[in-house]
């Protein structure tokens, strides 16, 4: 499809509706998902509307608000020792804060603070995401805090060194201010000499070194910056934009210094060195601060993971890290924890999700003696406890986690525009200086043509007009949902041929939806506050998705009594004179859980357990004393846009495919669902599996989208990566980009506004060279001096501004369209 074809197709597509709480687009109504209205009902409930008057257009949805309590016990540890640091005196701690993304995010935090009993006193900052507590000793419980920020979908992890210090952007701003007052007084003391003052005047010589010593001070604070990098570039053997700005930078102050000392004016051009020197930080701080700000709304760190209980060869007990695991120990996971090494189970039953090594959606029943892969995580109430079969060095969830390093892919294209022009600027300038020198013998009148040839064919357009270009395009996708993470995103994009997408929680959402959602209307009080009990802390995908629907339609009050689980069966609550159940068809209580255990189907071998029976497909009961009282069906079910969204980027002649490590039945029954080739559809892969395939069919023009650690070897070996999913970590630290929401239009989205990206940017180009043919021309003709360079830079910067406003202008409407 032509980038005409798409804005066409944009232009007659109706205006999505967004949601009500983060604005990203939701086309099944006035909320993208439960977490968005639950949180906008909690938020109004508390008296806090007014943050929907200061917030930001589009902020993070959610998700995370309805997912089981973080652990916490990292920030428990961290609370005790700055209390015993403190002693009596106030105690102090610093934290990372996910899910900040402006003002009003910061009031809403300091609103909820001030809710807190013995809060003491808050800082948060918004520009580094990060929040410094106050508070007096034995007052203050910082991990009740962090579980009220997170039902209202903020994160809180260990501050980071990353985040503590200064980011690139504000030091580049001290550069700036600096850079600009220097300019404005080279501009006072130069502004005589275009009003007609004679070199002959007594304060003449002293304006004119007044400008060179603000001139220098600007070449030291800002122009040391492209000069410095400049430098590295030719050392890596890369041609940086930086390279033609620094050589336009010392081309025009070392003519211009020597004017000074020979003092001839026709040499001098102080005021266009500031000038340029400012314009450059300028276009450069804008496209850094586009890209910090979306990193600064992932955690720099996550939490360590949760130590692991242990046992040595005489019972004792101990707590380690699960990096220190060897084989043949004995160790214990809790409740929605991760398994990390891979493991014999010793208690009797347990029920695992694979969904984040695998994506196999359904979680799975293990028996005692069977292996559970490193990477599983528990799912049960309850505590388990196995036998490492391996060390964690030899983990596969070692192997996922560890990091890799990415160079900074190399802009092609650019490198060859950067290279053309260098050799033509000098070409251009060694032609004048032989023939004017041959011509007239001046060399005076020589140099000064040079000069003006070096200052004239400074790149005002590249250097300013394309980094606003990229800011405009980042700005404009950051209102669709979709996060530019790093800079080198641009050029990757203009490469990729092929998208790759992971099923489980990437082309379908992590949690099944309910097809009958009236069932859970028809429950009266009762019947929601006990399902609201026995779902409130249950990791089990079912249990999820009830209680995030329970959630986004009220908060039910919790019943008193204790919640039991039947390993595959369900769940079974003891209250007052009832006992309620929630579990598989047929299960009504414990006395029957025998009958769904027989209709588990078990694997040879090494201990894998398939899901249950053809009952398992049904759904789930709620029961209460053994009489049915609703009944539930579930279904793993694709985003809601995914079909037509695929068939936009298939127009684009984009290969899309799918590898997943869930069971192939399902995997083809998505691809047939979402109109997909079969031969571009990969089941049963594993972490490797989909590496390996990465490698041979699409490491140099693949775009990798996936949202589990099965996808991390996959991420490192792409062109291109993407996350929908960034509150796990994992693939949000290692991704280029990531987009969020319930549905994918923000990959076809991230290419659109790319296209206009790429045309802005070839129009800057006709008209850089254009601008280079009539200034160099005039230089090379002797019809330039510095009065004519001054009023000719600021003219063009103007017109490529303006050309980037004109080519960026329809990029808010296509991201309104998808």
């Amino acid at each position: 499809m032509s980038s005409r074809a798409q804005l066409v197709y944009a232009a007659k597509k109706p205006d999505t509706p967004v949601c009500k709480h983060c604005g990203v687009p939701s086309p099944q109504g006035e909320f993208c998902c439960s977490g968005c209205a639950y949180v906008y009902r909690m938020i109004h409930e508390a008296g806090l509307e007014s943050y929907y008057r200061i917030k930001d257009e589009v902020t993070v949805p959610a998700d995370s608000a309805l997912l089981p309590a973080r652990d916490y016990d990292w920030l428990k540890a961290a609370q005790t020792e700055a209390e015993l640091i403190a002693d009596d005196k106030t105690s102090e701690l610093s934290l990372d804060v996910q899910g900040i993304s402006c003002a009003g995010c910061v009031w809403l935090i300091e609103k909820l603070h001030r809710k807190q009993s013995g809060s003491g006193r808050i800082e948060v900052n918004a520009q580094t995401g990060q929040m410094r507590l106050a508070w007096a000793k034995g007052s203050f419980d910082a991990v009740a805090f962090a579980r009220t920020l997170q039902s209202f979908n903020y994160l809180v992890s260990p501050a980071s060194a990353e985040r503590s210090a200064a980011p690139e952007s504000r030091a580049m701003l001290k550069r700036i201010g600096l850079c600009a007052a220097f300019a404005m007084n080279v501009m006072l003391f130069t502004l005589p000499v275009y009003f007609g003052m004679e070199p002959t005047y007594p304060y003449a010589r002293l304006f004119s070194t007044l400008s060179m010593a603000f001139a220098t001070l600007s070449l030291l604070a800002g122009g040391g910056y492209f000069i410095g990098r400049a430098l590295r570039g030719l050392r890596e053997g890369a041609m940086a934009i930086d390279l033609p700005i620094a050589l336009g930078i010392v081309g025009a102050y070392s003519g211009s210094l020597y004017g000074w000392l020979i003092a001839s004016e026709p040499f001098i051009y102080f005021d266009f060195v500031a000038t340029f020197i400012l314009l450059m930080l300028t276009g450069r701080w804008a496209q850094l601060v586009a890209v910090e700000r979306n990193q600064r709304r992932l955690l720099a760190q996550q939490p360590t993971p949760p130590r692991v209980r242990l046992w040595d060869e005489a019972g004792v007990e101990k707590d380690c890290a699960p990096e220190s695991l060897q084989s043949g120990q004995r160790f214990a996971v809790g409740p929605g924890q991760t398994l990390p090494v891979e493991a014999r189970l010793e208690t009797p039953e347990g029920t695992f999700s694979l969904a984040w090594i695998n994506g196999e959606s359904e979680p799975r029943v293990f028996r005692a003696g069977q292996r559970v892969p490193a990477g599983a995580t528990n799912v049960s109430h309850s505590e388990i406890r196995l036998q490492a079969t391996q060390a964690w060095a030899q983990s596969l969830l070692a192997e996922l986690f560890k990091p890799v390093t990415r160079g900074v892919y190399r802009q092609r294209f650019l490198e060859n525009v950067i290279r053309g022009y260098l050799i033509a600027v000098l070409v251009i300038s060694v032609g004048a200086a032989i023939g004017w020198g041959w011509a007239t013998g001046d060399a005076l009148r020589t140099g000064a043509i040079v000069t003006a040839i070096l200052v004239v064919s400074c790149p005002c357009a590249i250097g300013l007009a394309f980094p606003l270009a990229d800011e405009l395009a980042t700005t404009a996708l950051r209102k669709r949902g979709v996060f530019v993470r790093v800079a080198d995103l641009w050029p990757r994009l203009e490469r990729v041929q092929k998208i790759v997408f992971d099923k489980t929680g990437t082309l379908t959402l992590e949690t099944p939806a309910l097809t009958n959602p009236e069932a859970l209307c028809a429950l009266d009080a009762e019947a929601r506050a006990a399902l609201f009990t026995l779902v409130s802390d249950n990791l089990h995908p079912v249990g999820r998705c009830l209680h995030e629907q329970l959630l986004a339609t009220g908060r039910p009050t919790l019943l008193a009594g204790e919640v039991t689980e039947i390993i595959g069966a369900g769940v079974m609550l003891e209250s007052g004179c009832h006992r309620w159940s929630l579990g598989r068809s047929g299960w009504g209580g414990a006395e029957k859980c025998h009958v769904l255990r027989d209709t588990i189907q078990e694997t040879t071998g090494e201990g894998v357990v398939a899901s249950a029976g053809s009952e398992a497909e049904v759904g789930a009961e709620l029961a209460c004393d053994g009489l049915v009282r609703a009944r539930f069906h579930f279904a793993e079910k694709a985003r809601l846009d995914a079909r037509e969204e695929i068939a936009a980027l298939q127009a684009r002649d984009l290969e899309v495919s799918i590898l997943s490590g869930d069971r192939r039945t399902k995997v083809e029954a998505l691809a047939r669902e979402l109109g997909l080739n079969p031969e571009h559809v990969r089941a049963e892969f594993s972490p490797h599996d989909k590496a390996s395939w990465i490698e041979q069919h699409g490491a140099d023009d693949a775009m990798m989208l996936g949202d589990g650690a099965n996808d991390s070897l996959a991420f490192d070996q792409a062109l291109c990566r993407g996350t929908p999913v960034i509150h796990r970590g994992l693939l949000a630290q290692k991704a280029d980009f990531y987009y969020l929401g319930r549905g994918i239009g923000g990959i076809r989205s991230l290419f659109e506004v790319n296209d206009a990206r790429r045309r802005t940017h070839r129009w800057l180009l006709v008209f850089s060279i254009s601008y280079n043919l009539l200034a160099v021309g005039m230089a090379v003709s002797d019809h330039m001096n510095p009065l004519v360079a001054a009023i000719l830079m600021p003219l063009s910067s103007l017109l490529s501004l303006a050309i980037v406003a004109q080519g960026m202008r329809g990029v808010n409407h296509i991201v309104a369209q998808n």
